[in-house]
């Protein structure tokens, strides 16, 4: 007998049962979804379902899971030997590089979905609801903005608050205001503050490091910046990931043909990708002019970052992965095209704008979501609500 006739089985067995959940969930993973429509009455017909679509974001996170897998090792090895960061492609590509990111980031993303799902399967228990597959994008997203070193019990600790405070208090899928794993990382950073910021958290084994006297710190280009120090990293590493940061979102390249992916099959909304790099570039265009009117001396602790080169806003931090993978959640996002574009818009503008005037944190793009996210239904009422007034003046003009 094949599995898929043992799952059938078993879902017949204890239909109607507390664990019926649980099984129907094992067997919609991976086959079919439970719930299908079958009558002729559906407005549209389409072949993808909640699970396909998931998997596609999954896709399109994939390359930069195995490139945040590789830079950990080489993050590692270089701050140990800077040398290596002569042909940063040799020395990148190497077994011992992926080998740290095995035994480094794996463990992340299993506790990630093995806590996460866990929680999934108590709540859909305990309610008598499906198991809802919204949590296998955050239960990949997680691991891939969390510093390579933060300490499993913390991550499952978070993963605990983020699926029952961040969605089923909502809920459950579709019904969260805001995005869970932005929810985690929000929990990680005001929980565990010293294990989130700072030189010895985004890169392997900083702290019992022995380094030789060229090894360079395991700060982040924004860290640096926020504390007006110089930065030794090309702009091809920049652009590439070749720089110390969380897992998975130091590579913009990646990034980008991540967003490819998901605007060609249409999950990822276009407007909010683009207008959150452009309200990043417009106000990294103002503090850039700023700094040229000499309204602040370089001494000034809001300088380093303020200093920076508007487009160069774009290649460091999380803005990218940010608004790719975060800013276009479908449930916690604005849902008219013209509320897209302001709330993009103000995801990139806010991101810049918490970077510099808060150096302690100068990674702001998760919080400026996060807030965009609890005013994305005030902004979707007020353009629909302007779009009505719009109506009825023409309605009043034909009459009249």
């Amino acid at each position: 007998m094949s599995l898929k006739q043992n799952l059938h089985n078993l879902k017949e067995k204890y239909k109607g049962t507390k664990m019926a959940p649980a099984f129907n969930a094992i067997h919609t993973f991976l086959y079919l979804p439970n719930e299908v429509t079958h009558a002729g009455g559906t407005h549209i017909k389409a072949a993808d379902d909640l699970k396909r679509t998931m998997n596609i974001v999954i896709m399109a996170l994939i390359p930069c899971l195995l490139f945040g897998m590789f830079n950990a090792g080489y993050q590692h090895y270089a701050a140990i030997d800077n040398s290596l960061r002569a042909d940063v492609l040799a020395n990148f590509f190497t077994f011992d590089n992926l080998w740290i990111g095995i035994i480094k980031v794996l463990p992340l993303v299993i506790v990630s979905y093995g806590v996460g799902l866990l929680v999934e399967f108590i709540f859909a228990v305990i309610k008598g609801h499906e198991v809802e597959e919204g949590y296998l994008v955050t239960g990949m997203l997680v691991p891939l903005i969390v510093p390579v070193d933060t300490p499993l019990w913390m991550l499952s600790v978070a993963v605990v608050f983020g699926v029952v405070i961040g969605k089923e208090v909502f809920g459950g899928t579709g019904m969260n205001i805001l995005n869970p794993a932005l929810t985690i990382r929000a929990f990680l950073f005001f929980a565990y503050p010293t294990w989130m910021s700072g030189d010895k958290v985004w890169v392997y084994d900083a702290v019992n490091r022995t380094g030789t006297a060229d090894a360079i710190s395991g700060e982040t280009i924004l860290g640096s910046y926020a504390q007006n120090q110089e930065v030794m990293y090309s702009t091809f590493d920049k652009f590439m990931g070749f720089i110390p940061g969380s897992v998975g979102e130091t590579s913009t390249f990646l990034i980008l043909i991540g967003a490819a992916i998901l605007i060609f099959t249409k999950i990822g909304s276009w407007r909010i990708i683009l207008s959150a790099f452009v309200g990043a570039a417009v106000m990294g265009l103002i503090f850039n002019q700023v700094v040229a009117a000499d309204i602040i001396t370089e001494s000034s602790k809001f300088y380093g970052l303020m200093n920076t080169v508007w487009w160069e806003h774009l290649t460091i931090g999380g803005l990218a992965f940010g608004a790719v993978f975060m800013a276009t959640d479908p449930v916690t996002g604005s849902q008219t095209n013209k509320g897209k574009w302001i709330y993009g818009f103000l995801i990139g503008f806010i991101s810049i704008m918490i970077r510099v005037f808060n150096p302690a944190y100068p990674e702001g793009v998760f919080l400026a979501i996060l807030l965009m996210n609890v005013f994305a239904p005030t902004i979707d009422h007020y353009v629909v609500q302007g779009n009505v007034k719009k109506r009825l003046n023409r309605t009043k003009v034909k009459t009249a």
